[in-house]
């Protein structure tokens, strides 16, 4: 046993000295092949949601951390590769077994070696993993952690500069006649926080947000941010894996039980459709709907977890019945809808904050072996005021009243190179949800997924963010298989069919109906420098005739994108990426849309500062085929700007380090339309003119 550890350590320390010179470039290739990969399915989420708006830093920032805090393959468990989303866990489970036969690493080039690592999976993962005998103490005193912790704060200014609509001053008789005309603040936007880390061990998170038009230290905001937010969180202590005291979100199994924060679905990588559950963890964004607010706690004895959850906050709702005590006290009876956008910057938008107290509870009990996972996950839910939505045909099976109670069972398990994966749930109605999934690799090249869902329309669950059409898992059966093919000559072709049920009605669509999604990509990587990607997507779904008459009937909508995608690395420090795109709405050539997109990047490694620039050319029928594209944004931000109708778009943003503890992002956006000459009109956001420009100035101090 002594002569081959010798032997390996040999072998490897001459593949090191060989490779050395070219890994810190190929690290930063990889990592960047792992951006434009994120972006992509930003993109695509964005898709399915339909909107550009939301925070997903949540999913991002564990990507950002790796980048710096790279990952100790010999001291990580499954969880933490998990974390990484660069590996599944048929590949997970081969590398622990690996390390469990053979001992720990003793070189980065040793994955070489294990069963379904071949070599563009280890320059995948290459810039976030790295190999040492060295293991950190897993406990450590008050003084360490003052010494050792870092101290980061963050401040945000973003704002249109065309004066909109909705900015004016309004005299006595507005405010009385039209309270809801105008804005009761400025335009800015203004992000603040402060977060304090030691290791993955401590984190304290302290935040504040005043999105455009709420008012600011006056008016209806005297206490300074519309939002506040923070946590205090504690992991890996002797009694406990995690303990959270303020805001945090929760995510177990796929989704069906309690799954409260953006996941990644359909993307160009089939492995997604998986959802890797990260428990509890601190939240430490700023959207103000997708987070509970109280105490959390995971502990940890052996290969048993129990997760421990109470949350108790207010949120925004519409009051549709009243009652008035005696004393002049008005209590909330029932709510006609619960509102998510977050914004308190009209009257009627200050009169719906905080309309409801939330309370829930949670319990999750998980059993965890290096192949196999089973978890039970229960939670109640209890609104102070009844849910009533207005009684619409669509709806009937929505969920109604004050409580509700989710709960199942979850589990995944890996044997040799197929992992089974599924979760089961009901809720208080007796409705039932069920997924079940399998990722097969029969071999290193090629990965196979089937998918397959099953929601009751008498499912109801307001926390659940499963794989679906739908925003929750209701109403819907589903059948999805993607593959991913690693072919000869560096190209790679990636897609799914995805074909689903709605067995009841939907908003827009008055009776039972079916849909269709196609997705294919081919990616050409023919050096570190080069690549290239082409992408067809196909979506079929069934939807009301526009007619006048009576009798309405469904009839199929079809969307069709097609994409070319270049990114090239020209120089050391110049990069370039080029796409085309393409839409067609049904099989009219009439609803078109066309986008044209170049990116420069300048980023030279021992420079201090880096900028990126983009100009578009759309043009686009109207809205309903419009383009979405990703676009570089700020730490911690992310933009995917809808591009609609006529114009151009041009995007400029500047990246500072300025010394070692400050680092400065300017960007500057600005879309100019050439068949319109008013934007958004009749909403508070008209612009009168045909331009819109957006600035973001954004400030890391880091101690």
């Amino acid at each position: 046993m002594l002569f081959r550890k010798h032997i390996r350590l040999l072998i490897f320390m001459v593949l090191s000295a060989l490779c050395s010179k070219s890994q810190t470039d190929t690290s930063r290739r990889s990592t960047e092949r792992q951006d434009d990969l994120l972006q992509q399915n930003i993109e695509l989420m964005a898709e399915q949601q339909q909107s550009e708006e939301g925070d997903i830093s949540n999913l991002t920032e564990s990507f950002s951390y790796y980048k710096t805090h790279p990952v100790n393959l010999n001291r990580a468990g499954k969880e933490e590769l998990l974390q990484l989303q660069l590996l599944n866990e048929i590949q997970i489970n081969y590398l622990l077994e690996h390390i469990g036969k053979n001992g720990i690493l003793i070189s980065i080039y040793e994955l070489q070696s294990v069963q379904g690592f071949d070599p563009e999976t280890i320059r995948k993962i290459l810039p976030f993993v790295y190999v040492s005998d060295h293991f950190d103490a897993a406990h450590f005193s008050f003084r360490e952690m003052l010494r050792g912790g870092t101290h980061e704060c963050i401040s945000r200014l973003q704002r249109v500069t065309e004066h909109e609509a909705g900015y004016f001053k309004p005299d006595s008789l507005t405010q009385i006649k039209k309270p809801n005309s105008f804005y009761l603040g400025d335009p800015n936007r203004f992000f603040l926080r402060y977060r304090f880390t030691f290791n993955q061990n401590i984190s304290m998170v302290i935040n504040g947000e005043k999105d455009p038009g709420e008012a600011f230290f006056r008016g209806t905001q005297k206490q300074g941010f519309d939002f506040y937010s923070g946590h205090l969180a504690i992991r890996n202590t002797r009694f406990a894996k995690c303990i959270v005291i303020g805001d945090y979100q929760a995510t177990f199994g796929q989704g069906l039980i309690l799954w409260n924060g953006f996941a990644f679905g359909k993307s160009a990588s089939p492995l997604t459709v998986k959802r890797n559950a990260m428990g509890i963890r601190p939240y430490s964004s700023f959207d103000e709907n997708l987070f509970f607010r109280g105490a959390a706690a995971t502990f940890r004895i052996r290969n048993m977890e129990l997760s421990l959850l109470f949350s108790y906050k207010k949120i925004d709702a519409h009051a549709s019945m009243t009652d008035t005590a005696a004393n002049g006290t008005v209590s909330v009876q029932s709510v006609s809808s619960l509102i998510t956008g977050g914004l308190h910057n009209t009257t009627g938008t200050i009169a719906d904050k905080g309309t409801v107290s939330q309370s829930l509870g949670g319990i999750n009990l998980a059993y965890n072996r290096r192949n196999l996972h089973i978890g039970s996950t229960a939670q109640a839910m209890y609104l102070s005021a009844a849910l009533l939505k207005t009684p619409q045909l669509y709806n009937l099976y929505d969920f109604r009243g004050k409580q509700n109670i989710n709960a199942g069972i979850d589990y995944s398990y890996v044997f040799r190179n197929m992992n089974f994966f599924g979760e089961g749930a009901f809720s208080q109605n007796g409705g039932k949800a069920f997924i079940q999934g399998l990722i097969m690799a029969p071999d290193p090249l090629l990965t196979l997924t089937v998918h397959c869902r099953y929601f009751d329309k008498t499912y109801q669950n307001l926390f659940s963010n499963a794989i679906a059409e739908n925003t929750f898992a209701q109403n819907e059966t589903g059948l999805y298989l993607g593959a991913e093919a690693r072919l000869p000559g560096h190209f790679t072709l990636s897609g799914y069919l995805d074909q689903f049920t709605f067995r009841w009605l939907k908003s827009g669509v008055s009776a039972p109906s079916h849909g269709t999604d196609v997705f294919a990509q081919l990616n050409y990587t023919p050096s570190k420098k080069t690549d290239l990607y082409i992408r067809y997507r196909r979506r079929e779904h069934d939807a009301n005739t526009d007619t006048d008459n009576a009798y309405v009937y469904l009839q199929p909508g079809t969307q069709e994108n097609w994409r070319f995608n270049l990114s090239c690395q020209v120089s050391e420090q110049v990069k370039l990426k080029s796409r085309i795109e393409y839409t067609q709405l049904g099989s009219s050539k009439n609803n078109t849309g066309i986008a044209l997109i170049q990116d420069l990047v300048y980023k030279k490694p021992d420079w201090p500062w880096s900028f990126v620039i983009r100009y578009a050319l759309f043009d686009t029928h109207d809205y309903s085929s419009r383009i979405y594209a990703y676009e570089n944004d700020v730490l911690y931000s992310y933009s995917v700007p809808a591009l609609y109708n006529k114009g151009q778009h041009v995007m400029g943003m500047l990246n500072w380090n300025i010394g070692k503890k400050l680092e400065l992002w300017c960007r500057l956006a600005r879309t100019i339309y050439d068949n319109v000459q008013v934007i958004s009109p009749g909403s508070l956001n008209q612009i009168d003119g045909n331009h819109k420009t957006e600035v973001k100035i954004q400030l890391k101090l880091k101690l």
